[in-house]
């Protein structure tokens, strides 16, 4: 063998122990990454699945000394948690109805007028948007709603705070996704006589719709588990209320009110648990939707 072929051979084992180092690390950084969510999801079903019952589905909370009484006696804690289901659905709907129309809409204008000042401007204020805390929209919305409006905590006051988390991502999701569909597309709907209006309701739309739905998803997924923002204007109920003008509870204000009860604990690991199974399950149906569109 030739000196040349010497060091040919040597570089190319040289090259493949660095590979092999290479995708070992990146390996071994990924199960780093992916660890901590592995560990929470089988601590939650550890502590949480006892609990998961009919019951805990159509039932509200006990009261203090029921959960008491059942954890001295080494039971189930009675009840479950559907005041806290009702109103999130509730609140989450509301927000969508609300979010969903204007997001979409505003994406529209964003993406036919690309270039002008107040698209611009409207672009930068929903990017901000995006990352402006959610106790302060909580504030807005108990500013906007609560006082004035409702007299009052309401599931109106907390769909509007949610709803204001959903537009970002809405209007960028929308934008993005009507970029990405071809402009012969939009072309030979124009040159076939069709009135404008109707090439964005009946071809952009449709032809995109598959990603309009991800980012939907993806922002009611974002804002089933906040806190913060229904302290300020939903407040919690402790019975089961449709009423959009009164009080209700959601799933992360009953967590929250576990929290602050030692007899309740066992309520945490469950309704944390079925929330976590909402988000997940939304995540997965929106990246299932997202693949389909490649």
């Amino acid at each position: 063998m030739n000196s040349a072929a010497k060091i040919t051979a040597a570089n190319l084992s040289r090259r493949t122990l660095k590979d092999k180092l290479f995708k070992g690390l990146v390996l071994f950084l990924s199960l780093i990454t992916i660890s901590p969510i592995v560990l929470i999801i089988y601590k939650l079903v550890e502590k949480g699945y006892r609990q998961i019952s009919l019951n805990f589905i159509i039932k509200t909370p006990p009261n203090t000394f029921e959960a008491m009484t059942a954890v001295s006696n080494g039971e189930l804690i009675p009840g479950g948690i559907a005041n806290g289901i009702t109103g999130t659905l509730l609140m989450v709907v509301l927000a969508s109805v609300i979010a969903i129309p204007v997001g979409v809409i505003t994406g529209i204008y964003l993406y036919e007028n690309p270039g002008k000042p107040l698209a611009n401007l409207t672009r930068n204020i929903s990017d901000i948007l995006q990352g402006v805390p959610s106790i302060v929209l909580g504030l807005i919305a108990y500013m906007w709603i609560v006082k004035p409006i409702t007299s009052g905590f309401s599931a109106l006051a907390g769909s509007v705070s949610l709803s204001i988390m959903m537009l970002p991502m809405i209007v960028r999701s929308t934008e993005e996704t009507l970029k990405m569909i071809p402009q012969s597309i939009k072309e030979a709907a124009v040159a076939l006589g069709v009135p404008y209006y109707k090439v964005i309701l009946r071809v952009l739309i449709p032809t995109g719709f598959s990603g309009l739905l991800t980012g939907i998803l993806l922002g009611i997924s974002r804002i089933l588990g906040e806190t913060a923002p229904l302290m300020l204007t939903a407040l919690g109920s402790s019975v089961i209320n449709l009423d959009i003008t009164k009080p209700t509870s959601a799933i992360p204000l009953l967590i929250w009110e576990f929290y602050n009860d030692p007899n309740m604990v066992d309520l945490i690991w469950s309704s944390s648990l079925l929330l976590m199974g909402m988000v997940l399950t939304l995540n997965l149906v929106s990246k299932r939707i997202a693949a389909r569109t490649k």
